[in-house]
């Protein structure tokens, strides 16, 4: 790679940061789901939000990362425009290309507390410990640790305890763009 190319990456790669640490999730949200051997589902996710004005952000974070899908919110309220929010949602995605690039690039805001947990309760996914009762309390655990500053971030989700109701996330199912 020429000192030029070099030097382009290591600017995206800074933006990147920046721009996580500014707008992106790092969420786990843990879903009633009868077909599951335990009935829960444990379900990571990395995501950034923008309005439709910054779609193009969206789309950079996408190519640069290859892989994702950037979803529409619709807005029914009294904003303007609607929401995209590009989601990383694979296990093997958010394995081998998020969370290294994360580690490399550290954020540096209290989001890198965040990705911590994150990269926890993944760990456990990856090892399949969700899949035995005590795994899934362990990640619980961790969860709650991870979504304690929901009332801060509007892109957090917040989870009910898994032995009474469903979870509920802050954003509903958003329709895929493209």
């Amino acid at each position: 790679m020429g000192a030029d190319n070099q030097q382009e990456r290591l600017r995206n790669e800074g933006w990147i940061v920046g721009f996580v640490d500014g707008e992106g999730c790092f969420s786990v949200s843990i879903f009633k789901n009868p077909s599951m051997s335990l009935g829960w589902q444990v379900f990571p996710e990395f995501v950034v939000t923008q309005g439709e004005r910054s779609l193009q952000a969206l789309q950079v974070l996408q190519e640069f990362f290859g892989c994702g899908r950037i979803y529409i919110n619709r807005r029914y309220d009294n904003h303007t425009e609607n929401l995209y929010r590009y989601c990383v949602r694979s296990v093997e995605d958010l394995e081998t290309k998020i969370v290294p690039f994360f580690k490399q690039n550290r954020l540096k805001t209290a989001k890198a507390q965040e990705f911590e947990k994150f990269v926890q309760v993944l760990s456990r996914i990856i090892e399949r410990k969700h899949l035995t009762s005590e795994g899934l309390t362990e990640i619980r655990q961790i969860v709650q640790q991870l979504n304690s500053r929901s009332s801060e971030s509007p892109e957090t989700v917040r989870q009910a305890s898994y032995q009474d109701e469903d979870t509920v996330r802050a954003s509903g199912r958003p329709e895929e763009v493209g």
